[in-house]
C-alpha cells in the first residue's frame, strides 16, 4: 500500500473530557500519525491521516464503528474540500443541484483564496467563472491566490486599476504556468474584434483561465456555462442577491469597474 493519506471526519455525540485524547491514543497504538486536526463544524472534527497499510485502516474502520460516543461520518482518501476544511475549520458551501458551483462570503476570503490555489496548481486547462457584486473581493482574490500558487497572472480584461482590453500579448506572457483573467463585463462591452481574437487564443490555451461575470460573458460569446468547470459565488452576506441588472445603464457599468 506505501503511505497513503486518509481522511477521518466524525460527529461527537456525547462530548467528554478526554475523548479526543482517547482517539489520538488509538491512532497512536495503530501506528497511524496525524498530519492536521481542527474542528470542521460546531459538533464534528476532521483529521488528515497518514497510514502506511490497508489492515490499519480496517482495523481503525471496526473500532470506530463501535465507539458509542461519536458517529464516524466520512472516511475516505481526501478530497479537495476536506483538506481545506481541516485547514481553515470549516466546509466549502457546495451547491445541492449544481455540483460544479462553490459559494463564499467575504470573511471567507482566505478559504477562497486557497481553494483558488489549489485549483491553479493542477496542470492543464480549468476555465473557472467568478459572480459576485461590485467591490466583494473577486479580482484581488485572484490575484491573491496566484501568489499562493506560485503563477504569474496575466489581465486580458480587467478594471482593477484602469480599464484594461488587451488585443495580443508579449512571447513571455503565453504560458501554460499562467493565470489569466477576463472580465466578461469589459470584454462584452468595450472591446473589438482583436480582443476577441486573443480570447479565444487564451482559452485553448491549456492553464487556468478566470472570467469574472460568467454570465455575462456567455450572452456575448459562442461559449456556455456548460463549458466552465468551477463556478465560484462570492456575496457580502450569505443571503446577498447577485444581480447584473445594474450594467443595463451607463452609471451601472461604472459601478461594476
Amino acid at each position: 500500500m506505501g503511505e497513503q493519506e486518509w481522511y477521518l471526519e466524525y460527529e461527537i455525540n456525547k462530548n467528554r473530557p478526554g475523548l479526543l485524547g482517547d482517539i489520538s491514543s488509538l491512532l497512536g497504538m495503530l501506528g497511524i500519525n496525524i498530519v492536521t486536526i481542527n474542528g470542521v463544524d460546531n459538533e464534528r472534527r476532521g483529521l488528515l491521516l497518514i497510514v502506511d497499510r490497508q489492515e490499519k485502516v480496517d482495523r481503525l474502520r471496526s473500532i470506530l464503528q463501535s465507539m458509542d460516543n461519536i458517529t464516524v461520518t466520512k472516511f475516505r482518501k481526501p478530497k479537495l474540500r476536506d483538506i481545506l476544511a481541516v485547514r481553515h475549520g470549516r466546509y466549502i458551501q457546495r451547491d445541492a443541484d449544481d455540483k460544479k458551483t462553490f459559494r463564499f462570503v467575504r470573511d471567507e476570503l482566505g478559504l477562497l483564496v486557497d481553494f483558488l490555489a489549489e485549483l491553479y496548481k493542477v496542470e492543464g486547462h480549468k476555465l473557472i467563472g467568478i459572480r459576485g457584486m461590485p467591490r466583494v473581493g473577486k479580482t484581488e482574490s485572484i490575484v491573491a491566490s496566484s501568489v499562493c500558487a506560485s503563477k504569474k497572472w496575466v489581465f486580458i480584461s480587467s478594471t482593477l486599476l484602469k480599464q484594461t482590453i488587451r488585443t495580443q500579448l508579449a512571447d513571455d506572457e503565453y504560458s501554460t504556468d499562467n493565470v489569466y483573467i477576463i472580465d466578461g463585463i469589459v470584454s462584452s462591452r468595450r472591446s473589438n474584434e482583436r480582443h476577441w481574437q486573443l480570447v479565444r487564443e487564451i482559452m485553448r490555451l491549456p492553464s487556468a483561465k478566470v472570467i469574472e461575470h460568467p454570465d455575462v460573458f456567455v450572452q456575448q460569446t459562442e461559449y456556455t456555462m456548460d463549458d466552465f468547470d468551477y463556478i465560484i459565488e462570492l456575496r457580502n452576506e450569505p443571503n446577498e442577491e447577485i444581480t447584473y441588472e445594474v450594467i443595463e445603464t451607463d452609471v451601472g457599468f461604472s459601478a461594476f469597474e
